[in-house]
């Protein structure tokens, strides 16, 4: 029995271990489900950063990227009552009566009395050169002028003397107490004192016109205005030495400043070539200064320049403004409506939209479309295009006064950030 025993304990001992032996193996199958079980968070975390990089990716291009771009305005078309704008040009404030003042001579500025921004009068005192030499020279002339009048009173005074002796001559000759030799010699006396005379009274002027010359040099030291003006340059300094010529390797000024009569502005367009038929002298226009847009300035047509720009296919129209204003300056960008006035039995075209440049209009999807400029960013707006004038177009979709790209990239997107600076013309 102890035997039995024995043998069937051990038997026991045997089955516990390899009970515990089976308990502690890991089968095949639930270490493939574990293996497969810790790779998601691997997959997961993959999939996670991709999108991070793609989203990068496109923050890079579309948000980060910024373009340089040119704004322009909407405008209004312009209309006035009855009248209706039939063409719309841009161009520039110019000035008709517009001068760079330089000097007569050549010398050196001892004072220039200007600024930029003074108003000036007409043969107001601009500048002085150093006029020591022709001081001197008038001075000089102004001697052999007083030398020429004392001599002419000398031969004066000879004359009337040899007059005398002639008197005397004659006398004694009828009581035939000279001989006639003696005559004859008073009578030499007298013609030869009147020609010197004579002579004499030429010098004079010649010393008379060179005192004025003299005196024209003097003048030429004191730089005047030519007419009244405000001064929008001032070209010299003190101790600069100006010439009337282009002389000196660039040393030498050609002037001392330049001024504008602001009564003679005004607006000079360039018409496309296409559009000139609808143009003509003392047709009522209306001019719109970038600086203000809102505000509207009443002209008319002065002439049609009778030539053509072969590069820009435009001819040169100059425009009238009716009003004066000191807020118009030389040089300022400027835009033109020529007006056509309404037929008595119809009404008048209201113009729906605003204008922009052509340019700016442009294809996304099959659909016309503005790019908006707001803090910083371009929208994309879907707008209507209309009739054309010149480089503008109308169109309907936004409102005056927006602000948009002129010659959008073909990678703008909409909300790029974008740096705008104002279109020039």
């Amino acid at each position: 029995m102890a035997h039995l025993k024995a043998g069937f304990l051990t038997h026991m001992g045997i089955m516990d271990q390899s009970d515990l032996l089976k308990e502690l193996r890991i089968d095949s199958r639930h270490r493939e489900d574990a293996g497969g079980g810790s790779r998601w968070p691997w997959i997961a975390g993959a999939f996670v950063l991709a999108l991070a990089l793609i989203g990068g990716g496109v923050w890079f291009f579309f948000g980060g990227k910024t373009f340089d771009v040119q704004a322009a305005t909407a405008t209004a078309p312009s209309t006035s009552g009855g009248d209706t704008a039939v063409l719309q040009a841009t161009g520039y404030v110019t000035a008709r009566r517009e001068a760079t003042v330089s000097t007569q001579i050549t010398g050196t500025l001892t004072q220039v009395l200007i600024e930029e921004g003074e108003h000036v009068d007409k043969d107001q005192v601009l500048a002085h050169l150093d006029d020591t030499a022709q001081k001197a020279t008038l001075a000089q002339a102004q001697a052999q002028a007083s030398a020429a009048l004392a001599t002419l009173a000398q031969f004066q005074a000879q004359l009337a003397q040899a007059q005398r002796d002639l008197k005397r001559a004659q006398d004694l000759v009828g009581r035939h107490l000279v001989s006639q030799q003696s005559l004859e010699d008073a009578q030499t006396q007298v013609a030869t004192l009147t020609a010197q005379l004579d002579a004499q009274r030429r010098q004079i002027d010649l010393a008379q016109a060179g005192v004025k010359a003299a005196q024209v040099q003097l003048d030429y030291c004191t730089v005047r205005a030519p007419f009244a003006g405000v001064v929008i340059a001032k070209n010299a300094q003190v101790g600069e030495i100006v010439s009337p010529f282009s002389a000196g390797g660039g040393f030498t000024r050609t002037g001392v400043g330049t001024i504008v009569d602001m009564d003679s502005l005004e607006v000079d367009v360039d018409v496309n070539e296409s559009y000139i038929n609808r143009v003509q002298a003392n047709q009522k226009a209306q001019a719109v200064l970038d600086a203000y847009p809102d505000w509207t300035i009443p002209a008319h047509v002065i002439a049609v320049i009778p030539t053509a720009d072969r590069g820009k296919a435009t001819v040169k129209v100059r425009i009238a403004l009716d009003q004066k204003d000191a807020r118009v300056l030389p040089d300022m960008g400027a835009r033109v409506s020529f007006l056509e006035e309404a037929k008595k039995n119809g009404a008048a075209v209201q113009l729906k939209g605003v204008l922009v440049p052509a340019t700016s209009i442009v294809q996304r999807d099959g659909k016309s479309v503005v790019f908006t400029i707001d803090g910083g960013r371009a929208h994309a707006r879907v707008v209507s295009p209309g009739q054309t004038f010149s480089d503008l177009r109308l169109v309907e979709g936004i409102v005056a006064g927006t602000q948009v790209v002129k010659q959008p990239p073909a990678d703008l997107g909409n909300g790029a950030k974008v740096t705008a600076e104002t279109a020039a013309k």
